[in-house]
């Protein structure tokens, strides 16, 4: 295994539940954690850089044991690893997670000026990369949104690769509407050529107070993500503004916002949940949409319920429910590590 780089170990109980130590000082500039609540986090987490083929780095927070193989965590579209900092904490902590940024998310790289991210396809590579780097010959995933999607696809491409996938609130990969297709990728063409220039020009975003991006936070992802939630993304999301004292600037690659993930035809989802035969789970939240027209998700959902070792659970709850709710699925996932994951899984 080539050697990582590895950053400070940190006592998250500490970082969290003591305000006084991260009291705003005198002419002091505030700090994004200066937003995270006091709730008691009992877990070591070590932030670990891994190289990435294309020069630049993957970053990541190893939480737990470093002696066992981790379970890998997803995140969603423009979103990075701290959307898992409050359900990592409620589950098994005889196990050890290791949640990532993928390539333009939080504080990995950008991938070079003039290309595009594709998500899942360019993600595939990310993973097996990944297990390359570390040597795994199997993988344990957990993903949300993008990353459940990922995971989705990943699994049923190397099946060989995986012992099993906990999947949140995103089932596969949608099939867009045709018209909607060819009416925005014009603009996203565009607009994505606009945010590259930026990058290679290194000019600054727009910028904004703490209080300003949480509230962009909340309205983006039409509150999903609450007020209590939005800084644990955005610790790992915002750079201090140069220009602007006081303010800060979404730090993840601008051109996220104008990809264009792969449009499987529905028949390739078909193929692929067919391929699915190892431990699965699915955990939909009631109160989000499903992206897609319902039936392609059924069909999917009827498909993987053949599997005599796929767990399908609905929560009330909305598209960020592990984040702003982590209590409503801990237990479920937690059960479900411990039926399917042995502890023996060295590095």
């Amino acid at each position: 295994m080539k050697a990582l780089v590895k950053g400070p170990r940190r006592i998250y109980k500490f970082f969290y539940s003591n305000p006084n130590a991260r009291k705003q000082r005198p002419n002091q500039e505030p700090e994004p954690y200066d937003l995270l609540s006091d709730q008691e986090i009992e877990c070591e987490v070590e932030d670990v850089t891994i190289p990435l083929p294309f020069g630049g780095n993957l970053s990541a927070k190893w939480w737990g044991p470093k002696s066992i193989r981790p379970i890998v965590c997803i995140h969603g579209w423009q979103d990075n690893a701290g959307t898992f900092d409050r359900l990592i904490p409620l589950l098994p902590k005889e196990f050890s997670y290791l949640a990532i940024d993928l390539p333009g998310h939080g504080l990995s790289d950008f991938i070079g000026p003039g290309m595009q991210y594709h998500n899942i396809v360019d993600n595939l590579y990310v993973l097996n990369h990944l297990m390359k780097e570390y040597n795994w010959d199997k993988i344990s995933l957990i993903g949300h949104s993008m990353g459940s999607v990922l995971s989705f696809t990943f699994s049923s491409v190397f099946p060989h690769k995986t012992d099993f996938v906990i999947g949140i609130d995103a089932l596969k990969p949608a099939v867009y509407n045709p018209v909607l297709v060819a009416k925005f990728l014009g603009d996203r063409v565009e607009n994505f050529m606009i945010a590259d220039k930026r990058n290679q020009e290194k000019s600054e975003p727009p910028a904004y107070t703490l209080e300003e991006m949480v509230e962009r936070v909340v309205e983006g992802t039409q509150g999903s993500v609450d007020k209590n939630s939005a800084p644990y993304l955005l610790k790992r999301n915002i750079k201090r503004s140069n220009k602007h004292p006081g303010k800060f600037y979404f730090a993840r690659d601008s051109r996220l916002k104008y990809s264009f993930g792969a449009d499987y035809p529905q028949q390739v989802s078909v193929e692929l949940a067919k391929r699915i035969d190892f431990p699965y789970m699915f955990i939909k939240a009631t109160q989000s949409p499903y992206y897609e027209r319902k039936e392609y998700h059924d069909e999917i959902l009827d498909i993987l319920k053949k599997n005599p070792r796929f767990e399908y659970h609905m929560v009330d709850s909305s598209h960020h429910l592990h984040l702003t709710e982590p209590e409503k699925i801990a237990g479920i996932i937690g059960s479900f590590i411990q039926k399917y994951r042995k502890l023996p899984s060295k590095l």
